[in-house]
């Protein structure tokens, strides 16, 4: 048996870009509609949490709506940074860049939001007493009309921009 003779070294290739992944737009969708679903229970649970106060309805519900902002809310986020937003940016068009940095800041916008209603939201889920219900009257309405806003940004101008981007 004779040994086998060591490869030659190939020359290095040179770095180049990657190759951008497109958006899925239907996952995207999907996650907006999870997202106006979410919202019209997170305003029900106040009015429940209002009327029954701490009960294993509310403690659900409220995990239930913790888990989708902490999770999926915060997944669709990232992937229209990484994925919609960058073609955008560099498009030339400055209106266009002006709307995607509108939804850039909502992003921040939405999450500072988010953290000022999950520890509300966490101390339901553990069964105590202490959280401000007034706070959740004012602040929930703030999350959801930038919510709703951000959305029809994204489906009436940016995601039909970059789909045709993308085409």
């Amino acid at each position: 048996m004779s040994t086998p003779k060591p490869r030659p070294s190939l020359p290095k290739r040179p770095a180049r870009a990657a190759v951008p992944t497109p958006a899925n737009f239907e996952m995207l969708d999907t996650t907006h509609r999870e997202v106006m679903a979410t919202l019209e229970r997170l305003q029900q649970w106040v009015d429940l949490l209002d009327a029954d106060g701490v009960t294993a309805a509310t403690r659900a519900t409220a995990d239930e709506i913790c888990r989708f902002f902490d999770g999926s809310a915060r997944a669709h986020h990232a992937a229209e940074e990484i994925h919609v937003f960058p073609s955008l940016l560099t498009s030339g068009d400055a209106v266009l860049v002006q709307h995607v940095h509108r939804l850039q800041q909502d992003h921040g916008w939405l999450e500072e939001d988010w953290l000022e209603l999950q520890p509300q939201l966490r101390a339901v889920v553990e069964g105590y007493a202490w959280y401000d219900l007034d706070f959740l009257r004012a602040a929930v309405p703030v999350f959801t009309d930038l919510y709703r806003d951000h959305i029809a940004l994204e489906e009436n101008i940016v995601y039909p921009e970059s789909r045709r981007r993308q085409a």
